[in-house]
Parts: structure tokens; sequence; C-alpha cells
């Protein structure tokens, strides 16, 4: 991440550029860009910048430490959202946070108000605040445009990177991508997003744009500075192993002066503290903990909040537990654990748990605790998503498929719905429909190609003209945008 934002660089699990990118020379700092408000020539616009950033994202979803949660990730982009509400000027991009699996203490920001936050991250966090902190300065550099301009100065310059990036996608958008090119293409753009090296006015800016942020959406904005202290003495326990905070951002004192001075001159403010972020904070130490070393130690520390913690804090650690005990198959101590959970907090969380515990019973207590949990958590995407699944699993197929409608309907821009809504669609024996839900499923991950081959196989599928003519709509609906991203992007292939 920019700015004081990032701990280490070495070793990243995302920079899975492979022999493309090892031959790519690293990016000069491009320096000198616009303060605030300004307008630079030197700068991809809008529409370019989202229609790269969606093309990447697209290829990324491929990525093996891609984290596809929908409780993180609306947890995440809702927190995103909330802070861009208050940035000084109007965001250009629509702001979209996701989750990676990585314990380094990092994120990325990528073209298109795309942000992407180390799992290592938010378990590293010690207050919603930080994590807050984190955020509002990554949106301090999309509102300023830095990422747009600095990938426009080196495509103009020695943007090799750029111009191979662009040739992936490219050839995405012609349908001759694949899973290997996918994953470069995401650790290409990773990559992109740490080799910026953005001036000391543009790490300055986002600094002060963040902390405004955080004040006026309610959050404290000691987090930034106790966040800022956090990543410094992270990185003087990293020094010689990739390169050390210190080493790379040599102006991190007068950064943190900066800061140190704006707290001075604020009032005490209250702050609420949502319980979610203790929950999602687990999940993600859940996610990241991969081997059995990793969960003895991920153990001990739940085990210790219950002991030591209160409140959400103590629930989500015993949601925690909970879960582990769940995963070595240990029901009853689960379901005990998860008790007394509910019974500090209530969370989402806890009752999606709840539903793949009961799953244990047969699938009717399944459907039981779905409905329970949705009546209790509306908003909730993950509540939604095993519902659905709970009864799917049930052969409930009509009820499912009726959720699913409804459940498009409150969030049209969330693919998973459309591909649970396509398998229920296909089990009732709706081909057609299952074709275009999948259709819509693939539009909105951006593979437009594929989306375009789930329409025609619909409309081979149907003898009623009125059908043919609107699935005909949508299919030239399609290839007009992929002949539009191609002729934004092919000017920045060299």
């Amino acid at each position: 991440m920019k700015g004081g934002i990032r701990v280490r660089q070495a070793g990243r699990a995302l920079c899975l550029v492979g022999a493309l990118a090892c031959a790519l020379p690293a990016w000069g700092q491009p320096m000198g860009l616009p303060s605030l408000g300004a307008v630079s020539s030197a700068e991809l616009s809008p529409v370019v910048e989202r229609t790269l950033g969606q093309a990447i994202m697209e290829e990324g979803r491929h990525d093996p430490t891609y984290i596809a949660d929908l409780d993180v990730n609306q947890y995440l982009t809702g927190m995103g959202r909330r802070l861009a509400a208050h940035a000084p000027q109007p965001l250009s991009q629509t702001i979209t946070v996701f989750a990676v699996r990585d314990p380094s203490i990092n994120a990325f920001a990528l073209p298109g108000g795309f942000i992407g936050v180390n799992s290592g991250l938010v378990v590293g966090a010690q207050s919603e605040s930080e994590l807050a902190g984190v955020l509002a300065h990554e949106i301090g550099h999309v509102m300023q445009r830095h990422i747009a301009r600095g990938i426009a100065q080196q495509s103009e310059g020695t943007g090799l990177m750029v111009a191979s990036l662009i040739g992936a996608l490219l050839a995405g958008l012609a349908g001759q991508g694949n899973l290997a090119m996918g994953v470069a293409a995401f650790g290409q753009a990773a990559t992109i997003d740490r080799q910026l090296g953005f001036s000391r006015g543009a790490e300055q800016e986002a600094d002060r744009a963040g902390f405004q942020m955080m004040r006026q959406a309610g959050f404290d904005p000691h987090g930034m500075l106790d966040m800022f202290r956090r990543l410094m003495n992270a990185s003087r326990l990293n020094e010689g192993h990739g390169g050390g905070y210190a080493s790379t951002h040599p102006l991190s004192i007068q950064r943190l002066s900066d800061i140190e001075n704006r707290l001075a001159e604020l009032p005490p403010a209250t702050v609420r503290v949502d319980p979610e972020f203790w929950f999602v904070r687990t999940r993600l130490a859940l996610i990241q903990s991969r081997g059995n070393e990793d969960r003895q130690r991920l153990v001990e520390i739940l085990r210790s909040d219950v002991r030591d913690r209160q409140g959400a804090r103590k629930a989500a650690a015993l949601y925690g537990l909970a879960w582990l005990d769940w995963k070595a198959g240990h029901a009853a101590d689960a379901e005990r654990q998860l008790a007394a959970a509910r019974e500090i907090q209530p969370a989402p969380q806890v009752d999606i748990l709840a539903i793949q515990l009961a799953q244990s019973r047969g699938s009717t207590a399944a459907v039981d605790a779905a409905a329970q949990a949705w009546k209790r958590w509306p908003d909730s995407q993950a509540v939604a998503q095993e519902r659905a699944r709970a009864l799917q699993s049930a052969g409930q197929d009509q009820a499912a498929v009726a959720f699913l409608r409804a459940a498009v309907k409150q969030w049209p821009r969330i693919p998973e719905f459309q591909q649970l809504l396509a398998n229920g669609l296909e089990r009732l024996g709706d081909h057609i429909e299952a074709h275009e839900a999948m259709a819509s499923y693939f539009e909105q991950t951006g593979a437009l190609p594929t989306a375009v081959e789930h329409l025609q196989q619909a409309r081979s599928l149907s003898k009623d003209f009125y059908v043919q003519s609107r699935l005909d709509m949508r299919i030239r609906a399609l290839r007009e945008q992929l002949d539009t991203q191609r002729a934004l992007l092919a000017p920045y292939k060299k």
C-alpha cells in the first residue's frame, strides 16, 4: 500500500507474476503529481481506469489467495464506502474492497476504485479504527487519482509492465485468456501498485484526506496514528528481510508528526465500534491459518481472548473456537461455544455457523436454522447465501429459486446470487433461464466472452421468437461492450 501503509514487499502471495513479469524492469517514482483538486492530462480517463480495474478483477478472482467470502467482502466494502461518502472531494470511482489470504500487514489499490486488503492487516488491527485508517489512506489515493496518473505516466515512459498487463487483458477480452494468465495479471496489478512509489506530496495528501474521512465517518482518527506506529515498529523488526518500511519511506517520521499535530487540535470523540469487526477479524484469522502449527497458535490466542476480553471480542473468540471444533468434528463442543458466543453478542457469523452445524442433524434442521437467521439478519449477504444453499440441499428448489430472485433484486451486483440462481433453475429444468442467469454471473465478474456464450446457448434452446429477440438484444449489447473495452485499452498496449 502507499504511503506508510506497507510493511514488507518480499514474499507477497499475490505477486505471482511468473515468467512474464520476471523480465520487466522496475519503475521509477512518478514525481510531481498534481496537488489536491488539480487535473492532469497525463492520466487515464475514469472510464478507462474502471475498465482496466474490472478486467484485472475478472482475472484476479482466479488467484488462489483471493477470498471469495461474502461476509468478509460485504463488511470491508461497507467500511470503504462509508469512508468514501465523506471524501473531501467527489470520487470518480465507486469503492469496492476485497480480501486476499496473506499474513503480511498490507493492502493495495488497483485502478477503478478496487482496494485489496491482506488478511494479515485485519488480523493485526487492534481496533476497527486502525483498519479504517488504512482504508481511508488508500481511498485518499483513489480520490486524488494517483493510481490512474501514475499508470498513465508509466505507460508513456518505461511502462512495459502496463503494456504486458493490458496485452494479457485484451487477450482475455478476446476469449483467449486462461487461468495461468489470470493469476499473472492479478499479480502484476499488485506489483504495479507497489512500484508506483508516490511522491511525498501525494502521500501527505492521502493521509490528510483519509484523516478527514475517518473523523467525519465516525471512526477514531487516533486509529490512523496507532496503525502508523505499529507499521513503523514492524518495519524495524523486518529490517534485512525484504526491506523495511523506514528504508522505503524515509519521511515516515514527518508524516507521523503531521498526524499527531492534527490530532492535538481535535476534541475527544465518542466512537461506536461495530461488533462485526471482531467477527470478521476472527473469520479472516481462521481463513489465514492453514497448517496445524498456525491453528494451534490461533487456538491459544482465541482462548486468551475468551479469558481476558469482554463483549464482542470475547464472543468472536468463542465463535472462532466453535468453528475450529466444527472443522475437527466435535459438533457438541462447537454447539456449546456457539451458544456462549450468542449469549454475549449475536452476530450473522454466529448464525451462519449454526446453519452449518444444523446440517449434521438433517436438511430440515438446516432450513429452519437458516429461516431464523434470515429473520435476524435480512441485510447479510452471507446469511442469504447460506439460506439459499440450505434450501437447495433440502431439495426445496422452487423455494430456493424464489428466494434467490428476491436476493438478486436486493443485491443486483453480487454475482454469487446469479450463480446460485442458475443452479436452481437448472435443477428445475429451466435451462434457458439458467443460461441467462449464468450470463449475468459472468457479465458481473467481467468475463464478457463467456457471458455471450451462455446467451448464445440459451438462444439455441428457445423456439420462441420473443425470447430469441430478447436474447439477441443482450448478445448485441455485450458485444458492443466488448468492442468498447478493447478500443479503450488498445492505446495503452505498446
